[in-house]
Formats: structure tokens, C-alpha cells, sequence
């Protein structure tokens, strides 16, 4: 996607279409679209309940900054290479972490803090070893990365605080035209008199290739998140970064790489692997180790069984006594399907 949408449909060298918020634009238009009919006409899913209230505060904040990512880190192929972009990127735990203290959702660590610091130094001598600098497509970057970073740390803070969760034709429908609007106001004020006075080609079946491989990267990154856990989408997020900046620097022989690039991205690998370990470490400490289907059976069993010898059952026929005051939660209303299956199976067991 980042090969071909970006570098070598911006690049004035290539396709020569340098305008990244229309490029964009295009992308939100078409997979809004394509939500649309998902949703609306041919019903592969059902539309999340959304209130004037929810949209207003979270969706509209949510989709105000996912555009301004996607404009400024669009930009920012123009003026600098696919692989010091990625190197750049390194930044986005630094830019996550300070969003989240701001904002309230984490605290400062010196743990984190000292791999942040490990990161922004490897990002300086990197920055420093790049052979075609350009001060205002490392800006454009940056700028991106934070962006982004605010609309992650939006979207846990607002989203997960209204209980609502979207999956991905979901997410695109309600975010996608929304970014579309945000992103149609600096398009009017710097792309469209460019438009109008100069002469740009337009291709419909490179266009429209390019809005599926954006549309299938949107769903691809919702699918990858639900599918699969965290240290899964941390190693392969290193490894794409690995391949992109190798098969850029293949592709295009201008994003050529020197040894202080490889070594300032290395060290700033190093602090993004050990934030990557601390973040995961506390998610599975954070999440309660669950019981096994034997253990829950027996738990279940027992509980069961401790609750039903305290009715003693009249020989008379008449209505069973309680023999003892019943606790409610070791005492359910209704046997569950699972503590019959453990009867059973510890029975035949015994027997």
C-alpha cells in the first residue's frame, strides 16, 4: 500500500500526482461507500446504534484527528523516502505515551520514560545520517505521528467510556465520511487552486486500485486487532517496518540508506522492542488467569452439591424443608447444563 499509493503515485518522478489530500480524500470517499452498501443495502452487517450525543463527542473528534494523520503523513511522501519515513515511525510509542499521560489514560513510569528517551535518541542519529533531509516532510511526519497518536488514545478514552465497540465495516462507515469532511477543507484552500491551474492526469483504473488496496488495509488492521493478541501485531509491525525500508530502498533508488541510519534505527528499535515487551507484560498481568473446563466443572459440582444438602426433603411427600439458611450465590435458581455434564462425568468415573 505504502509502495504504491503512496510514493509512487505522489512522487513527481512516477505517476506525478502530488496531492495527498485529494489522494485521500479518494480513500475515505470510496471505503465510506463501500461501508455504506455493506451495511444499507446488501445488510452483511447490522448499523451500531449511534446517538446524535455519541457521534458529536466521539466520532467527530475521533475522525477529526484520523484525518489529520492521514493528511499529514500523506504529505509527507512528497518531500521525504519511504525508508526514512519508517524510521521516523519509531516515534509513535514516544507520541502514544505522552497523548496517554496528558490525557489521563496512563502514568508516568520510569521504566517507559527510559525507553521513550532510547527511542528519541535513535531517531535523532538517524535523522542525522539521512543523506536528502528535508526539514518540512520531517515536520509533516512528526506532526502525523502525534496526530495519530491523540486518536488512539481518543478512541480508548471516549469509545471504550460510552461502551460502544465497532468492527470494521462499522468503524469505516461512521469514521470514513467524516474524515472525508475534515479533509475537504484544506483540500479547498491549498489543492484546489493547484488543481485548477495545472495540468494533472488522472487515471480511473489506477485510482480505483488504489482505493481497494486502501480499503483492504482498513479492514485488514480491524481484522488483525480482533484476530489475533498483542504480541502478534507488535513483532509483525517490526518486521513490516524491516521489509518496507528494504524494499523501498530496491524499488526507489533515491531512498538510499547510510550507516548512521541503520544504527540510529536499530538503537530506537531496541527501546520500541522493550516498550513493546513492558506494554504486554502488563496486559496479561492485568487479565485474570482463567480456570480450566475440569476445574470449572468441579468448582460448579461442588458448589452444587454443598448447596442441595441443606434441603432435607420431607419423607411425607409434602414440599421439601429448608434445613438451613441458603446462601444465594452458592445456591442458584436453575442447574446449569455444565454442573450436569460434571455429574455425569465424575459418575461414570466413580463407577
Amino acid at each position: 500500500f505504502i509502495v504504491f499509493n503512496l510514493q509512487w503515485v505522489l512522487s513527481p518522478k512516477y505517476f506525478n500526482f502530488p496531492l495527498p489530500i485529494t489522494l485521500t480524500m479518494i480513500h475515505m470517499g470510496f471505503s465510506g461507500f463501500v461501508a455504506f452498501l455493506l451495511i444499507r443495502v446488501f445488510k452483511v452487517v447490522a448499523p451500531v446504534k449511534m446517538t446524535f450525543e455519541i457521534y458529536a463527542t466521539c466520532v467527530v473528534p475521533i475522525s477529526a484527528f484520523f484525518a489529520s494523520s492521514l493528511w499529514f503523513g500523506n504529505t509527507a511522501y512528497l518531500h521525504i523516502s519511504v525508508a526514512f519515513i519508517q524510521m521516523l515511525k519509531a516515534l509513535m510509542p514516544v507520541a502514544t505515551f505522552i497523548m496517554a499521560v496528558i490525557c489521563g489514560t496512563d502514568k508516568p513510569r520510569c521504566d517507559v520514560f527510559s525507553n521513550m528517551l532510547l527511542v528519541s535518541v535513535g531517531v535523532v542519529i538517524s535523522s542525522y545520517g539521512e543523506i536528502h533531509f528535508n526539514i518540512v516532510g520531517t515536520v509533516y511526519q512528526v506532526t502525523g505521528i502525534f496526530a495519530e497518536a491523540l486518536r488512539l488514545v481518543l478512541t480508548q478514552v471516549l469509545l471504550q467510556k460510552k461502551g460502544l465497540t465497532l468492527n470494521p465495516i462499522n468503524s469505516l462507515y461512521y469514521i470514513a465520511p467524516c474524515s472525508f469532511v475534515f479533509l475537504a477543507f484544506p483540500w479547498y484552500v491549498l489543492e484546489k487552486p493547484t488543481m485548477e491551474v495545472s495540468q494533472i492526469q488522472f487515471n480511473f483504473w489506477i485510482f480505483f486500485s488504489n482505493a481497494l488496496c486502501a480499503l483492504a488495509l482498513n479492514f485488514s488492521i480491524f481484522l488483525v486487532i480482533g484476530r489475533t493478541g498483542a504480541v502478534t501485531i507488535r513483532v509483525a509491525g517490526v518486521l513490516k517496518d524491516w521489509i518496507l525500508i528494504a524494499l523501498s530502498t530496491v524499488i526507489f533508488p533515491e531512498s538510499t540508506i547510510t550507516g548512521l541510519n541503520i544504527i540510529g534505527y536499530a538503537i530506537a528499535l531496541c527501546g520500541v522492542v522493550m516498550y513493546n515487551y513492558i506494554k504486554v507484560k502488563d496486559v496479561k498481568a492485568s487479565q485474570p488467569t482463567a480456570d480450566s473446563l475440569p476445574d470449572r466443572i468441579n468448582k460448579e459440582w461442588k458448589m452444587e452439591k454443598k448447596s442441595s444438602d441443606k434441603f432435607n426433603p420431607d419423607v411425607g411427600g409434602e414440599s421439601p424443608r429448608v434445613g438451613g439458611e441458603i446462601n444465594d450465590e452458592e445456591a442458584p435458581l436453575i442447574t446449569s447444563r455444565l454442573s450436569h455434564i460434571g455429574r455425569t462425568q465424575l459418575g461414570n468415573h466413580a463407577a
